[in-house]
């Protein structure tokens, strides 16, 4: 098995090193990562500033860009005319759930791989630190190994997140659907030395809405959430009403 690998942590993340360890043993191991964190990049790309492209050692590239631009490089300039059998992007430090999959940049890169038709997952272990990454890479290597076999839906990609418990204390696995967040994210001001003001975005809790079979009520149960996420974001069932009930026109 050929596996590339990338995350949005940066190339130096406990998680993506806990990643390769238990993915080696599959097969080949490729890693392309960015070269510093970029969590919430969402699925951008660097089309206003060159890419470096730096070889770590065998096997381990870096990136000063995205996810997305890392699985880019990879799949077009390191490792072309060679396509992997499967893309996974993590270990993230945090979870992915609900909407904060749009801001993502580990869901990004592996958003990018599914453009690029090869089977793809993003994992994240749900916590702010003391970090079980063992428990998320074990798991990871099962799924990689399900995946590599069954294959994919078209256009599909799995995010995948893990309660930061040791594995036999994991309650079991659930497909689920996304969970729906309420954002009371502020702005928070602050003075810099020189008298200016300057501003962090953010908020101190994250509330979420209480709903059987989404990601979110999976890792309240100690389970481990696989939500599977569909390229098309056409929303068929308005496009459907729009086209029975439109009536706008341009005069």
């Amino acid at each position: 098995m050929k596996i590339l690998i990338s995350n949005d942590d940066g190339v130096n993340s406990e998680g993506l090193k806990s990643l390769y360890d238990s993915l080696s043993t599959l097969g080949k191991v490729i890693v392309i990562a960015p070269d510093r964190e970029r969590s919430a990049v969402g699925h951008s790309l660097t089309l206003d500033t060159p890419l470096r492209l730096e070889k770590i050692s065998e096997g381990w590239f870096s990136v000063n860009g995205t996810p997305a631009d890392c699985i880019n490089m990879g799949l077009n300039h390191i490792l072309k005319g060679e396509k992997p059998d499967v893309i996974v992007s993590g270990i993230n430090k945090g979870g992915n759930l609900g909407n904060d999959v749009t801001y993502s940049g580990t869901v990004s890169a592996a958003m990018e791989g599914t453009i690029f038709g090869i089977p793809s997952i993003a994992v994240s272990l749900v916590s702010e630190n003391d970090f079980l990454f063992n428990t998320a890479s074990q798991f990871t290597l099962r799924l990689t190994q399900y995946i590599y076999k069954q294959g994919l839906p078209d256009d599909t990609l799995l995010n995948v997140n893990v309660p930061n418990k040791p594995l036999d204390e994991i309650k079991g696995v659930k497909i689920t659907k996304q969970g729906k967040r309420i954002y009371n994210d502020t702005i928070i001001e602050k003075v810099d030395p020189r008298k200016k003001n300057y501003y962090w975005i953010g908020g101190n809790h994250i509330q979420w809405i209480i709903e059987e079979g989404t990601d979110y009520q999976a890792i309240q149960n100690d389970e481990i959430s696989i939500t599977p996420l569909h390229l098309d974001m056409t929303n068929h069932k308005a496009y459907s009403e729009l086209l029975d009930n439109w009536e706008l026109h341009l005069s």
